[in-house]
């Protein structure tokens, strides 16, 4: 299906069309771009300019670019702007705009991406559904969203998140949401924020975007909850709150299994289960929430909680996997892509109440946490879940403070990155281990991961 004619794209950034060309998809990165595609020539840790040629040569129907770049020919397909980043918003808010789908954005310190994956699984089963890819949330990934989006899209999942002060609203503004959810609040890039009610203004800001007569779907149990509600109350939002303190949709038990939570719920006075197959009660709240997002996108409850049962965390955000090592086998919990205290302590909880031989922890730093960093990594050492994990290996200098404050008897190794944690592993994990990897992005725990994996004679995720 046609995404983008050179007509569209031109009218819809006020640049020049050269050619008569469409586009079935857009793309930023020539790894991974399929024929037919728009190349979107950004200028990141490099110059999208210099990988022009390459793409038209893999297939791209049309590049668009500020320039006609070197070893391109004048009459190549191309869309001409003077910038190339605000041609893409322009590109993103054209696409929202002609587009009839119920859009729902999502926000928060923990849970984005889950709770989008959630989403896309549980509004899938109900129309024609598009969401973010992996954690496209920053300034060119939501509109690259957007401008991805198909034309005959019912349902979209836009995941939105910052670093920054003041990176959220204009996201949202773009997004124009009908729905809005923030999963919770916590101490998260509290370089760039004065205090956690820094973070939570910045979040409740997404309800700037929200459309008319909007729904905002927010966590209840969190201390800055009030926070949100001004943000959504100004904003002329009828309000949802989910948790264990929420009125219309409370989550009243979770039992956890190793690889399954079970859940109930009271719904507006109505009581509701549902299960996830994946052990976590972080999983069950946004799970609880993903649920009143589906009920003020119009959506089927009852096939919204059959599609949620058969959800399974995202690649490096929780997902399971059963490693055969000879004389036996481990199993891996990968949730290596990113960390805070509030994520960490929630993985930890998965690894406490999980059955194995040993419980096994491989953690790395923590980023962007401001001057107490260090302070509040040592403070792992001393949470209830710590007592039920029988050994901790740590990378990093900040996880250097929690290595020290562990009791001696599940103190494990502390390297500093994770190319030598990965070179010492045959050593310290054991057939019968359950072991959790989890640090922030920059840390490179994949590393780690990959290096698990290699030890085994095959892995399968769990389904």
């Amino acid at each position: 299906m046609t995404l983008w004619t050179a007509s569209e794209a031109a009218d819809a950034t006020g640049g020049e069309a050269r050619g008569d060309w469409s586009v079935t998809g857009v793309s930023i990165d020539t790894r991974t771009i399929a024929p037919g595609d728009l190349f979107v020539a950004l200028k990141a840790a490099r110059d999208g300019h210099d990988f022009v040629a390459q793409a038209l040569e893999k297939g791209a129907a049309a590049a668009l670019v500020s320039h006609i770049p070197e070893g391109v020919a004048p009459d190549a397909p191309l869309l001409l702007v003077d910038d190339v980043q605000t041609a893409l918003e322009a590109l993103g808010r054209a696409s929202r705009a002609r587009s009839q789908a119920r859009v729902v954005a999502v926000t928060g310190s923990v849970g984005k991406t889950s709770t989008k994956e959630m989403l896309a699984s549980m509004l899938g089963t109900q129309g024609r559904t598009h969401a973010s890819a992996a954690s496209y949330n920053n300034h060119w990934g939501v509109p690259l969203t957007l401008a991805r989006m198909p034309r005959d899209t019912q349902f979209a999942v836009i995941e939105i998140g910052m670093n920054h002060p003041g990176e959220i609203a204009p996201l949202a503004r773009q997004a124009r949401p009908h729905v809005i959810m923030v999963t919770t609040v916590a101490a998260a890039h509290l370089e760039a924020f004065d205090s956690i009610a820094g973070i939570a203004r910045e979040k409740a800001s997404i309800a700037e975007g929200l459309e008319p007569r909007g729904a905002a779907i927010l966590n209840a149990d969190i201390d800055e909850a009030e926070i949100l509600r001004a943000a959504a109350d100004a904003a002329g939002a009828r309000i949802v709150s989910f948790g264990r303190r929420a009125e219309e949709y409370r989550l009243l038990k979770v039992d956890v299994e190793s690889d399954t939570t079970h859940a109930v719920a009271e719904v507006n006075g109505r009581q509701v289960t549902f299960d996830l197959q994946s052990g976590g009660a972080h999983f069950a709240m946004n799970a609880l929430g993903a649920l009143a997002v589906c009920a003020a996108m119009g959506a089927d409850e009852a096939r919204s909680i059959e599609a949620l049962g058969h959800w399974t965390p995202y690649r490096g955000r929780g997902q399971r996997e059963r490693i055969t090592l000879a004389g036996g086998a481990i199993e891996l919990i990968d949730d290596s892509y990113n960390a805070n205290p509030a994520s960490l302590k929630s993985s930890l909880s998965v690894l406490a109440a999980a059955q194995a031989t040993r419980r096994v922890a491989i953690l790395g730093d923590m980023k962007e946490l401001g001057l107490s960093a260090e302070a509040m990594h040592a403070e792992f050492a001393n949470h209830e879940e710590m007592t039920h994990i029988d050994r901790v290996h740590c990378i990093g200098p900040l996880m250097r403070a929690l290595h020290a404050a562990l009791a001696r008897d599940r103190r494990g190794e502390w390297t500093e990155t994770s190319a030598e944690m990965a070179a010492r592993l045959e050593d310290l994990i054991e057939p019968g281990d359950i072991v959790l990897v989890k640090g922030s992005l920059s840390m490179d725990l994949a590393r780690v991961v990959d290096a698990l994996r290699k030890m085994g004679k095959g892995a399968e995720p769990d389904a």
